[in-house]
């Protein structure tokens, strides 16, 4: 009869089984650290790193900042920046954005 192993019969195995238990950490990591960036303080370069944010909209959200002071919430960055709906806030917020460190939480709409 034939004894069952919890560990690898050679040392071979048991790299790999560290390997692949540390690269499984590090992916689950990476996708938890993902990285704030408030738009009441980012440079257009923070903003132009995000992906889906362009020099354009960039120069947007800053000339609105400048004008208008810092966003209160998200419902006043939509209203104020042209280009920014509920679809690309929610999106924003996924890659990172907050608006005073608070990501997108709810559908809103332009007035």
């Amino acid at each position: 009869m034939q004894k069952n192993r919890i560990f690898p019969r050679t040392p071979r195995q048991w790299l790999l089984g560290v390997a692949l238990a540390l690269s499984l950490g590090v992916m689950s990591f990476d996708a938890a650290a993902t990285p704030s960036l408030d738009v009441n303080t980012a440079t257009v370069a923070e903003l132009d790193g995000l992906r889906g944010v362009g020099p354009a909209l960039s120069g947007r959200v800053l000339a609105a900042r400048q004008e208008g002071g810092p966003f209160r919430d998200w419902a006043d960055l939509v209203r104020r920046v042209k280009g920014i709906g509920a679809r690309s806030a929610a999106r924003l917020s996924g890659e990172g954005l907050t608006v005073n460190g608070l990501p997108f939480a709810a559908p809103l709409s332009k007035e």
